[in-house]
């Protein structure tokens, strides 16, 4: 059954293996996709700005020099002792806890003038004793470098600076970079590509040596121009030097050394996997980056303009014991970078997240098994949906779809709250593209099926076996073949007479009027209209559906069509049309069916030996007085149906007997009268059969009494007279044989 079932819907099956390879292999690093990469990203950051906290991390405060500090105090930069009174003001008047630089101090500030004052020393004052004197004294006033250098001593401050990454020829360093954190040869034998560069931008050597460290502010940005991450090492020249953020954690716990976690994975593979700071752990992507748990947008940590810091003017509260981040957000500086919750976001409030990040325990990180989940998620979910659509109709697709997805973003998201990041791209698309493939194929498919059903069979049978039959249009065909079928026959009464007594037009109206009924009746019970002769409708139920209960729905379809018959002649009489009633005849057996006719006119329809007996049960229905007449293999196939048995006949053209019933409906829908009459009239058949003709008679006068106008009733009663009159011949088998038709 599977085989069968895979052979029939192999061309579904290969555009999504095809995607799901194509996948497989991003994933392993085969292929490139940046398509994935781009969707990857943007769920990255969805997941960011859906789940942040809302409060603001008071432990963090940003000293800014704002627009209105540069308007207070002068452009940028300003002068080292102004700084260092800053610095000064931060310790002395606040008691900050930490404070990091996120500017570079790369050049010397001669602004005191002191340079013109030491050539003029050496010049023409060079013997001015008083001068010298004074310069002297001035000299470590003037001197801002110095200054600032005198700020920093004894204090932890952290300076930032940033590396670059030159061709070999264009290699250019400045300033004096800050120990490595790890020596050259500390990862030789990983796996880790860490970020490298060639050149730095640094601090001035004597503020590098009075501050407790420094640390790089060089981001790492995504294709898409996006900063999620920064490297947390970077190797420049064998060493490895520590981020900003990192160095101020450090520094705040008492400059407690670094160590790498580098688990022994499966093949032997060493990889960095996070750092470890005293109890804090950092974990690392395949860079040595860490992810930037941004808290939101600008404004997630508090900021203070720096002129108010330097001249007092800040509540004691809002500094003591704070770590301090002193940067600009002034546009002219130039010190923003578009980040996933903002296109302008402040360089400097970056490092403030990752330091808010560290002492949370608060970054999200992808773990080396999470790429072995990401196949294995890509797998399962390839394969059930290939498999499984198919199999739906749209909204089980649906469904199925929509569930795929909302486990794995379930998934994704009960991880993201431990903060580990699940990817979602690949596996998300692969579920849309299949499920889109397999409805527009389904609905092309489908809809070229039903076009080649609708062709053979659309007007012959109704618009729900259409659909139904479309499902499978291989299994059905309009070659001739045998089967186990019942055919209908219907015809309207007296109909010469009818068509006589209305013009044309009003005749074809009460036609149409009658026959959409009749027609939708037949439709309804899943039967097939073979074709309209005149008044006449000839059905067949069975083909090109099959159908177990062929004959059961060709029963009620009879019925029914009388009781609409019944319920339209009020109807008919108002508008001046004369009564209408109709005799049906059922029969079920083996019949031939298909296209059949000449090179001219082909039509779907039935033939044989059991298909010309139901039109005889038809004809015969106006001499017995009933509307409907099924024969014995009919009735056999309805036993739920209560039937009276009206005859044993042989009809014109057929040797063998066959005994006739009128269907009466399901048992309980028929009144107590109705069933006596029925339990009476067979007692009185079997006399009848007997020859017991005065038994028979009594009984016929009994249900005589109740419908005296029964035309079934006065045929046996004529016939009961005849016999008496003229005895059947010895061996009578009760037949009644019809001459004609």
């Amino acid at each position: 059954m599977f085989t069968s079932y895979l052979k029939k819907h192999y061309r579904r099956f290969g555009p999504g293996l095809l995607l799901l390879a194509v996948l497989l292999l991003n994933v392993t690093g085969a292929v490139r996709l940046p398509l994935i990469e781009r969707l990857e990203n943007w769920t990255y950051d969805l997941r960011l700005n859906l789940i942040r906290p809302a409060a603001i991390d008071q432990r963090i405060v940003i000293v800014d020099l704002d627009e209105k500090s540069l308007a207070e105090e002068g452009r940028w930069p300003w002068s080292r002792a102004k700084l260092a009174r800053l610095v000064n003001q931060l310790f002395d008047r606040y008691q900050a806890a930490v404070v990091g630089f996120d500017v570079v101090f790369a050049e010397k500030d001669e602004s005191s003038g002191l340079p013109l004052l030491e050539q003029l020393g050496t010049g023409l004052l060079q013997t001015d004793a008083a001068f010298q004197a004074t310069l002297t004294t001035l000299r470590s006033e003037l001197d801002y470098d110095l200054v600032l250098a005198q700020s920093f001593r004894d204090r932890p401050v952290v300076l930032g600076y940033y590396f670059t990454n030159y061709q070999a020829a264009q290699i250019r360093a400045s300033g004096a970079l800050p120990a490595p954190v790890f020596a050259e040869g500390a990862f030789r034998q990983t796996a880790t590509s860490f970020v490298s560069m060639t050149g730095y931008g640094a601090n001035l050597p004597e503020l590098q040596a009075a501050a407790a460290t420094a640390g790089h502010f060089t981001p790492q940005t995504d294709p898409d121009g996006i900063c999620r991450r920064i490297p947390t090492l970077i190797e420049y020249q064998g060493g490895y030097y520590e981020s900003l953020a990192l160095a101020m954690v450090r520094t705040l716990l008492w400059n407690s050394p670094l160590t790498a976690g580098i688990p022994e994975q499966a093949g032997g593979i060493r990889r960095l996997e996070w750092l470890e700071l005293a109890d804090l752990k950092i974990p690392v992507d395949e860079q040595a980056c860490a992810l930037v748990p941004y808290r939101g947008p600008a404004g997630s940590f508090p900021y203070l303009s720096a002129s108010d810091v330097l001249h007092g003017r800040v509540p004691a509260e809002e500094l003591t014991g704070a770590i301090v981040l002193i940067g600009t957000t002034a546009p002219g500086l130039m010190d923003h970078r578009a980040t996933p919750v903002s296109a302008v976001y402040p360089g400097v409030e970056i490092h403030a997240n990752m330091i808010a990040g560290i002492l949370d325990q608060a970054i999200w990180h992808r773990p080396a098994w999470v790429l072995a989940a990401e196949l294995v998620t890509l797998v399962f979910s390839g394969l059930l949906l290939t498999l499984a659509l198919p199999l739906l109709g749209p909204l089980n697709s649906i469904l199925l779809a929509i569930t795929t997805m909302a486990g794995v973003v379930g998934t994704a998201s009960f991880a993201w709250q431990h903060h580990l990041v699940l990817p979602l791209a690949s596996v998300l698309l692969l579920t849309v593209v299949l499920f889109v493939w397999n409805v527009t194929y389904g609905f092309l498919v489908e809809t070229r099926a039903k076009r080649r059903i609708t062709g053979l069979f659309g007007q012959y049978i109704p618009p729900a076996l259409v659909d139904e039959m479309s499902k499978s249009p291989e299994a059905f065909t309009t070659e001739g073949t045998s089967r186990e079928m019942t055919v209908l026959f219907s015809d309207v009464r007296d109909f010469t007479s009818i068509s006589e007594g209305l013009d044309p037009k009003e005749l074809s109206l009460l036609m149409n009027e009658y026959m959409t009924p009749m027609t939708r009746v037949i439709h309804g019970q899943r039967g097939t209209i073979d074709k309209y002769i005149g008044d006449a409708i000839m059905a067949f139920w069975g083909a090109p559906l099959n159908d177990p209960e062929h004959a059961r729905h060709a029963v009620l379809a009879a019925l029914d069509m009388q009781g609409t018959l019944a319920r339209l002649r009020p109807q008919f009489m108002a508008r001046g049309w004369p009564e209408i009633k109709i005799g049906i005849g059922l029969n079920s057996g083996v019949m031939q069916v298909g296209n059949m006719g000449s090179e001219f006119r082909m039509a779907y329809t039935v033939l044989g030996d059991a298909v010309n007996l139901g039109a005889r049960l038809e004809g015969i229905t106006k001499e017995y007085g009933v509307g409907i007449i099924i024969s014995e293999t009919t009735r056999a196939a309805v036993p739920d149906l209560v039937c009276r048995e009206l005859d044993r006949v042989r009809v014109k053209g057929r040797a063998l007997p066959v005994s006739i019933y009128e269907p009466l409906g399901p048992a309980d829908a028929l009144s107590p009268q109705l069933r006596e009459e029925v339990n009476i009239f067979s007692e009185l058949l079997t006399h009848y059969r007997t020859m017991a003709w005065e038994t028979a008679e009594k009984l016929l006068g009994r249900l005589q009494e109740s419908t005296p106008d029964s035309g079934l009733y006065r045929v046996y009663r004529e016939r009961i007279a005849y016999f008496r009159a003229n005895p059947p011949e010895a061996g009578w088998d009760g037949v009644f044989r019809f001459k004609t038709k």
